[in-house]
This record gives structure tokens, sequence and C-alpha cells, in this order.
């Protein structure tokens, strides 16, 4: 990829840190192209959404541990991008809060979206 900035959606990161994810293979394949070189970035939604299952299993210092060393921005929902997702999801009545502001929070940064749900890339294809 090389050199960009990378929004990744919870379904990346959940399927990174965890080996038994139908994503996992894949999850770690993406993240191995996109290089050093590039900026990670993760709307503050998807990392309370990726720190749910670890938090009730009682492994919840794994994903920061992920944040940390990767170097993984964890990137704010302001005011700006609260309305955008709002903005898109009255426009596509499929899209959950919770995929609109991680699609709002990419394009706030005019960084890529990485994520594994087949509806939020389609959507996100479409909003470009």
């Amino acid at each position: 990829m090389g050199s960009l900035a990378l929004a990744l959606d919870a379904s990346v990161v959940i399927g990174l840190l965890d080996a038994a994810d139908a994503h996992h293979t894949r999850a770690v394949a993406e993240l191995k192209r996109a290089g050093s070189s590039d900026r990670l970035l993760l709307a503050a939604s998807a990392y309370a959404e990726a720190l749910v299952k670890p938090l009730r299993d009682g492994y919840g210092e794994l994903v920061d541990r992920f944040v940390e060393r990767s170097l993984v921005e964890v990137v704010p929902i302001d005011r700006a991008t609260a309305k955008a997702a709002a903005s898109l999801r009255a426009r596509h009545r499929v899209l959950r809060l919770g995929d609109a502001l991680v699609l709002a929070s990419a394009r706030a940064h005019a960084a890529e979206l990485l994520t594994f749900d087949d509806r939020l890339r389609r959507i996100s294809r479409e909003v470009r």
C-alpha cells in the first residue's frame, strides 16, 4: 500500500487478535501488506467495539498492546465526525451507527478503510 492513512474497522482488529476468528489469516496478511510506513487509525468507536469480547473474557490488555506496539492512532469522534456519521446513516438505512462512525472517521482523515464487513465496504465505495 505504501505511505497512506489506513483506517481499521473493529472487524480487522478483532480478526487480528483472535486466532480462532474467521478473518484472522486475512487480517494478518492485510496488516503485513500495509507496512510500517502506513499511518494506522482506529476510530474511538471501533476501539471500544474491539475491546468488548477481550474485556469480557479477561484479556483486554491485548487490544491495548496491539494499539501501542503498532502505533495505532485512536482518533476521537468530534462533532463534525459525529454529524458526518449521522448523515451517512440517514442516507444508508442499513448502515449501523458504529459503522457510520468508522466510515466518517476514515473520510475525515482521508484514510483508506480496511474492513471485513461487506456491507460497510460497499457503502464506503459508494460515498467516495
